[in-house]
């Protein structure tokens, strides 16, 4: 069994089973017993069923948000707004999908069509349980394929209660399946299976990496969503208050838990001061403290060990000779807190500006030009997601198409839940979410005529 703390408190609140080798094998031969009979129904029926979970994930959305914030710290605020609210709106996207009628395309004397892959390994970490589930399974299902899914051992019961509106919406048995568990061996039972047809990994960059070997031997396709260090750049004529203080909040969402953060403030010499004054008066505004408290802005991290990640992350940032411009205040004695941190002049090649924290931790650095904000960057082996701010929105956009990264937003453009997610570099391939979200689970087959 494997106990699950709630980091708020540092009390066991549930447990979960770890799956064996040979319950991976049980699993994948019910999700492939299962496959043909659900690829088989037309779109409007996997629609249907699909509609059912989301009116069942719908009714249960307060018990999930309280779940989530009890298992990995997220704010009962952002627990429901993001954690609970942005899954639903995914697997709705592809409800709509699937109400559109199948279409083929002609390239000279060949139809080409769109058919499930067969069975999908999902692998899922935990700062986004709910959100990174949905990501993988409302398409995989949506496209005829059956999931086997193990969810983060830091926080699996979302995905315990999920299984179990799986089942009260009357989806047929054996289309998703739980199985828990640590990486090792559950985690490498399942991405090295030959019965599995892709693998969908969603962690760090250097589980991606097992992840993508374990799978090779079966020639199994891999889509992996890996680490960020997103770069929020902040051009001459922006709006300066605007974008330091959308910047602190993405940057600092879900205490810093989240891949596509903007964890790098590039701003220009000239202005770095003022947007060093702004990021600290925007980031004492972060309260941090109980989840469930609605005062609260930063809940702890999720895991003690991702605490003392963060907490050396900080230590060698100064060591490094990073200003320390706002952070070391008070936390609450128990849970796995960190106070929220801006570093100033901070240097680009520094670790704190090449390593992916994963904590309420902001990096503001000095540019001299727009060639060498862009150069700063691109500078990170990481592509994930990124910003521009400018008075100019067609600069911005010449600016964003320069960057190497998955996504851009402009002038704290919002999240779109319909538009492909992914990265470039060691934030891995393939991508989730709309119309690309679901091609990535599909074959592509050609018929000449």
């Amino acid at each position: 069994m494997i106990d699950i703390i709630n980091p708020a408190t540092e009390q066991v609140i549930g447990a979960v089973e770890a799956a064996d080798a040979g319950a991976v094998d049980a699993a994948v031969a019910a999700a492939r017993a299962a496959q043909p009979g659900w690829a088989a129904l037309s779109r409007g029926e996997r629609a249907a069923h699909l509609q059912a979970l989301l009116d069942a994930l719908t009714e249960a959305a307060p018990e999930l948000a309280a779940l989530i914030t009890a298992e990995m710290g997220a704010p009962l605020a952002v627990a429901r707004k993001v954690q609970v609210g942005l899954p639903l709106a995914v697997l709705r996207s592809m409800i709509d999908i699937l109400d559109k009628p199948e279409t083929s395309e002609t390239v000279g004397n060949s139809a080409i069509y769109r058919e499930p892959l067969g069975v999908v390994g999902a692998i899922t970490p935990w700062n986004y349980p709910l959100h990174q589930t949905i990501a993988k399974l409302a398409p995989a299902l949506a496209a005829g394929n059956t999931v086997v899914h193990k969810p983060s051992e830091v926080a699996p019961l979302s995905a315990a209660l999920l299984a179990d509106l799986v089942r009260q919406a009357g989806l047929p048995g054996g289309v998703y399946t739980v199985v828990h568990g640590y990486g090792d061996p559950t985690g490498a039972a399942l991405a090295g299976h030959p019965g599995i047809d892709l693998i969908s990994f969603t962690g760090s960059t250097e589980a991606g990496r097992t992840v993508a070997a374990l799978a090779a031997p079966n020639v199994t396709r891999v889509a992996l969503e890996l680490g960020g260090k997103s770069a929020n750049v902040i051009l001459p004529d922006a709006d300066l208050a605007a974008a330091v203080k959308v910047g602190v909040a993405n940057c600092f969402l879900n205490s810093g838990q989240t891949c596509t953060a903007w964890t790098r403030m590039l701003v220009p010499e000239a202005i770095h001061d003022e947007a060093v004054e702004l990021a600290v008066a925007a980031a004492k505004k972060y309260t941090v403290g109980d989840p469930t408290d609605p005062a609260t802005r930063l809940g702890p991290l999720a895991s003690a060990a991702q605490r003392d990640r963060v907490l050396g992350h900080i230590e060698r940032g100064l060591a490094g000779g990073a200003t320390m411009a706002f952070g070391g205040g008070p936390v609450p004695p128990v849970g796995y807190y960190v106070a929220p941190v801006v570093f100033a002049g901070v240097d680009p090649d520094a670790a704190i500006a090449q390593e992916e924290i994963f904590g309420p931790v902001l990096s503001i650095i000095r540019y001299r030009d727009e060639d060498d904000a862009v150069r700063i960057a691109n500078s990170t082996r990481y592509g994930l997601a990124g910003a521009v701010w400018s008075a100019d929105r067609e600069h911005a956009v010449a600016v964003a198409r320069r960057l190497r990264t998955g996504q851009v937003d402009i002038n704290g453009g919002a999240f779109n839940p319909a538009a492909p997610f992914g990265g470039v570099g060691h934030s891995g391939y393939g991508r989730e979410l709309g119309g690309h979200g679901y091609d990535e689970f599909t074959a592509v087959k050609a018929i000449q005529l």
